[in-house]
């Protein structure tokens, strides 16, 4: 393993990491990434823990983010990761030495894990590694109601913006149909995937709908889809601002439901290639 090699898995890495306001809390497996993941994001408050499970002593519910360089954890330590995390926060692993098959999903799944990810670690060019992400599910049972109320939170710097140029933000995300509907490690060489995002018809060209955060994305989808408004969408993906500014398309940012009730939706492609994370 090259230092080169470590370097570009732990750059991927980050790029899972989730957002945060303030600081992130970030339960480093081992001591192996925190510092150079430190490097890329400053707001990381790094704990570093042994690797075995058992001696660590962290407050349950206490951190945002668990990471492992290295081997994956074992059942008891995916079972520690996951008291360590708050609701929603994220455990993600890098094997450097693994490949991508569906028992990653499974072991995942079987620990309790939710909206898990399963992919190459990095391509430079031949694949390299396997990365594995999973969530700590949140304890609210009506999850309408908590994504309404996460999306509630983010109105104080979104509120009423309708296009980019007012917005400070880093990332939109955008309500997408993958075609196949298939997990990363699922597809075959020869299979091409194709995206279409949500979008309103306009009087001369369509606009897309696009979300500052994906709790405001998932807070619009539902009820639009409870009321047979979206069909199909199976993804929602996140996109820089810069790479939105160059859309052909207009943009509608954080819409508000009602304009469902008064335009039809249509769906554009959008190239995966240019999606932050297009495997997520």
């Amino acid at each position: 393993m090259t230092g080169r090699l470590k370097h570009l898995l732990i750059e991927e890495l980050a790029k899972h990491l989730p957002p945060s306001a303030a600081s992130l809390r970030l339960l480093d497996v081992a001591g192996a990434a925190g510092a150079a993941l430190a490097e890329v994001r400053a707001d990381l408050d790094v704990i570093t823990v042994e690797a075995d499970s058992a001696g660590w002593q962290i407050a349950p519910n206490s951190v945002d983010a668990v990471v492992v360089y290295g081997a994956a954890l074992d059942h008891a330590g995916l079972n520690a990761a996951q008291r360590a995390l708050r609701p929603g926060g994220r455990l993600i692993m890098v094997d450097p030495a693994g490949e991508v098959n569906e028992t990653h999903v499974k072991t995942l799944e079987d620990a309790g894990y939710t909206r898990i990810l399963v992919g190459v670690g990095v391509e430079c060019p031949l694949p390299a590694g396997v990365l594995m992400r999973g969530e700590k599910p949140h304890a609210t049972p009506d999850t309408l109601e908590r994504i309404q109320g996460v999306a509630g939170k983010d109105d104080a710097v979104a509120r009423q913006l309708s296009d980019l140029q007012a917005y400070s933000g880093r990332y939109v995300h955008l309500l997408v149909q993958q075609t196949p509907n298939k997990p990363v490690w699922a597809l075959q060489p020869h299979e091409k995937v194709d995206w279409q995002a949500v979008a309103l018809e306009g009087a001369e060209t369509p606009v897309l709908l696009a979300f500052s955060s994906l709790a405001r994305a998932v807070a619009f989808m539902q009820p639009a889809v409870l009321a047979g408004k979206i069909r199909d969408i199976n993804k929602v993906a996140r996109f820089r601002k810069e790479v939105a500014q160059a859309w052909p398309q207009g943009v509608l940012l954080n819409p508000e439901p009602a304009v469902l009730q008064k335009q039809r939706l249509t769906l554009l492609a959008i190239d995966p290639a240019s999606a932050e994370a297009p495997g997520e």
